[in-house]
């Protein structure tokens, strides 16, 4: 399994999609397991953002894309 935010979206798609197949749809408490999970990881990628903004640094982890990869974070607040 790989750990990057674009996985993530694409395990969210696959969840919506697996939850729209008339013929095998995903059992509704197994979606919401992955609901809830995925905003748990949502919100520690929220607070690494903020951790950037507040100590000025421009990378993190390898979850979010390198810098290259995204906008630029705004300024730290003062």
């Amino acid at each position: 399994m790989k750990n990057r935010i674009e996985d993530l979206r694409n395990h969210l798609f696959a969840t919506l999609e697996a939850l729209q197949d008339d013929e095998k749809p995903m059992d509704i408490a197994r979606a919401k397991a992955v609901s809830d999970v995925s905003q748990t990881i949502i919100n520690t990628a929220k607070l690494e953002i903020k951790y950037l903004e507040v100590t000025g640094q421009k990378s993190g982890t390898d979850f979010l894309p390198p810098e290259g990869g995204r906008p630029q974070l705004p300024p730290a607040r003062k």
